[in-house]
């Protein structure tokens, strides 16, 4: 008699993961073709080429984007960005004419207008997300509007209300609700970052304040120390000294505001990687995002110089070098071949094609 204790169960294959980079292989000369055209079209017609620059722009970078040898793309027309920029435009004249001739009707304008957010962020992100496709399969937003309220005008509350001390649950409901309602093909995207991850994010960029504020504030003193404090009693005080001291105060504005940006990119950058490394495609494929805080920080800081710097003819430039640093560290983990995922979903009737445009909407640019 066969002992069937002795049987065992064969454990269930795993699924191989697999990793695919992102790419982007656009350059600076390239775009700067592309903005310097923009930019004057733009001035030309007094901004209404801005919607054509937009897709413009746009274009170029989805479709230098590269995933396991495919580029994404961006579909949308630009007369629908024309119309929803118009939508905005209208109403912010409206809401200033008011509050210019009916200041108290104006606070209620402008109540409503905070209430309306939540629906113009809503359906912005739908926008983007129905105009953009991988692999001829498109993108779709579901969130609703108090998802929206909760995660936007809720969470800011809770980011200033509380100094910033629960800035990670805000990010918390900020991602789930953009990436978290986002679908593939039909297909859902999960995305419910640990709480505790986060808040591990919050400590470096609060240290990098509360240090560079000390610090800042430290050298103020010591300088007005120096040239000495008007004396404020007097009926005469020095001239020199008081203009002195308002110079070493605005000259101190500038590397205070500094900190208070690294701090915040430093927060951006480390909640970006714990948000994508716990985002999951339909339960199969998974994100991954490896920022160094440091690299990011210093990166965007100094496009922003280059940028000043140079009045704006550096921003092409600074534009492709964040767009490669920020492929160069972000991939994804597939469970197989993207294609043959991408076929199937096509094959599942999932919407693919130019029929997807009518029911896009309009982009309020939010």
């Amino acid at each position: 008699m066969n002992d069937m204790s002795n049987l065992q169960t064969p454990a269930a294959p795993s699924l191989a993961m697999r990793r695919e980079p992102f790419t982007f292989t656009g350059t600076a000369r390239e775009y700067f073709g592309i903005w310097i055209v923009n930019v004057l079209l733009t001035i030309l017609t007094l901004g209404i080429y801005s919607a054509w620059a937009k897709v413009r722009r746009q274009r170029y970078f989805y479709g230098n984007t590269h995933l396991a040898g495919a580029t994404f793309d961006y579909h949308a027309l630009p007369w629908r960005i024309l119309v929803g920029r118009v939508i905005v435009l209208l109403m912010l004249v409206l809401y200033n004419l008011t509050l210019q001739f009916l200041p108290l009707f104006g606070l209620l304008v402008f109540a409503i207008f905070m209430f309306a957010i939540p629906w113009f962020i809503m359906r912005g992100l739908r926008f983007n997300a129905r105009v953009t496709s991988y692999r001829n399969v498109r993108f779709d937003f579901t969130g609703t509007y108090w998802g929206a309220f909760l995660a936007y005008i809720v969470g800011g509350l809770l980011i200033y209300g509380s100094v910033g001390l629960l800035a990670p649950i805000a990010s918390r409901w900020i991602w789930n609700y953009m990436l978290g309602n986002l679908r593939y093909g039909g297909r859902p995207i999960t995305c419910d970052p640990r709480l505790d991850k986060l808040y591990g994010q919050i400590w470096l960029p609060a240290f990098v304040l509360i240090g560079g504020g000390l610090v800042g504030f430290g050298i103020v003193m010591a300088i007005l120390m120096s040239v000495g404090l008007p004396d404020v009693n007097s009926a005469n005080p020095s001239g020199w000294s008081i203009a002195m001291m308002m110079i070493t105060i605005y000259a101190a504005m500038i590397p205070l505001f500094l900190v208070f940006m690294l701090a915040g990119l430093i927060y951006r950058a480390g909640v970006r990687n714990v948000v994508f490394n716990e985002t999951v495609i339909d339960g199969r494929h998974v994100l991954a995002s490896s920022i160094g805080r440091g690299r990011f920080a210093s990166i965007s800081i100094t496009n922003l110089l280059a940028t000043i710097v140079t009045l704006g003819l550096a921003r092409p430039w600074a534009a492709v070098r964040m767009a490669a640093y920020m492929a160069t560290v972000t991939a994804l983990d597939t469970t197989g071949s993207l294609d043959a995922y991408a076929s199937d979903l096509q094959n599942a009737g999932t919407a693919t094609g130019s029929e997807f445009l009518d029911v896009e909407g309009f982009d309020l640019g939010f």
